[in-house]
């Protein structure tokens, strides 16, 4: 069986061109960039539970403010979209891993174990070697997977970061939606935060003795960042958050709310901490020791 020989790749820019690369501008936009990013990845991460890859706003905004602001040509502005994008990963990395020493176990005292690996430090040190140790790895893996594989591994935004790119080198107005969006963002969290025009999480809650849909609640905190998450992941994998929602605090609390006896959920909260002593009336969870209801 023959296999057709596969095709050279010519890139944009030619080995042989004489064009600015690897610039001290270059790299310190890009860090800039990565911490921002990273800042709000760690934040959206922490508050939603998920996040969504920077590569591709970093682009947008390299071609828009590096050409303008700074003069940096397209290989300098990959270098930006590069740099800012690890940044970006790492933290990531980072935000996902590490808090689960919190939950590791606890000891008598109801103190986790994990806490002491909680330090900025122990959590710097293992970022750097994490990105140095990821960098490492893909020196080798480099030929292999991008230069000899490039027609057969897409990597579709890879692919979509270097069309904005080049599409951003001759020429077009392509950061005005993420400006726009920006500029949205703003004014929507100063209505809601600030000025509480806007709900920040409407909720309605049944009771606790609420005789056929006890503890149910629906709820939503109607934000910028997780209608621009919501965008960037589409409406399948957003219905599916939605309905993992739904099925939780429509059905499985209500469900456990039904079956299970006050006094067990009580003996919970108080291993929780959440309640100091059973015999004494807890206002925030309605808790009365004389009726041994909520």
């Amino acid at each position: 069986m023959q296999t057709q020989p596969q095709k050279e790749f010519k890139p944009y820019i030619s080995a042989t061109d004489n064009v600015a690369e690897f610039t001290l501008k270059s790299i310190l936009l890009g860090a800039c960039f990565g911490v921002i990013f990273g800042a709000s990845t760690v934040y959206l991460a922490l508050k939603a539970g998920l996040t969504v890859s920077a590569s591709i706003p970093i682009a947008v905004l390299a071609i828009s403010l590096g050409r303008k602001f700074f003069k940096t040509t397209i290989l300098e502005n990959n270098i930006i979209q590069t740099t800012g994008s690890a940044g970006e990963s790492i933290a990531s990395g980072v935000v996902f891993t590490l808090p689960a020493f919190l939950f590791l176990s606890v000891n008598e005292q109801g103190i986790s174990n994990g806490i002491q690996y909680f330090e900025y430090w122990t959590i710097f040190t293992l970022a750097v070697l994490g990105g140095i140790l990821g960098t490492l790895m893909m020196i080798p893996l480099r030929r292999s997977l991008i230069v000899k594989e490039h027609e057969t591994l897409p990597y579709p935004e890879g692919t979509a970061c270097a069309q904005v790119l080049i599409a951003g080198e001759k020429g077009g107005d392509f950061a005005k939606t993420a400006y726009l969006g920006l500029g949205f963002s703003m004014l929507y969290a100063i209505c809601q935060k600030v000025f509480h025009i806007i709900a920040e999480a409407p909720a309605w809650v049944t009771a606790q003795t609420n005789k056929y849909f006890p503890s149910a609640t629906v709820n939503g905190e109607i934000t910028p960042e997780y209608m621009g998450v919501g965008y960037i992941i589409g409406p399948k994998i957003s219905g599916v958050l939605v309905a993992g929602g739904v099925l939780a605090w429509l059905g499985l609390i209500p469900l456990l709310a039904s079956i299970v006896p006050p006094d067990t959920i009580a003996m919970q909260l108080q291993k929780l901490g959440l309640i100091a002593d059973l015999t004494v009336a807890n206002a925030r969870f309605g808790w009365d020791p004389l009726t041994h209801f909520y």
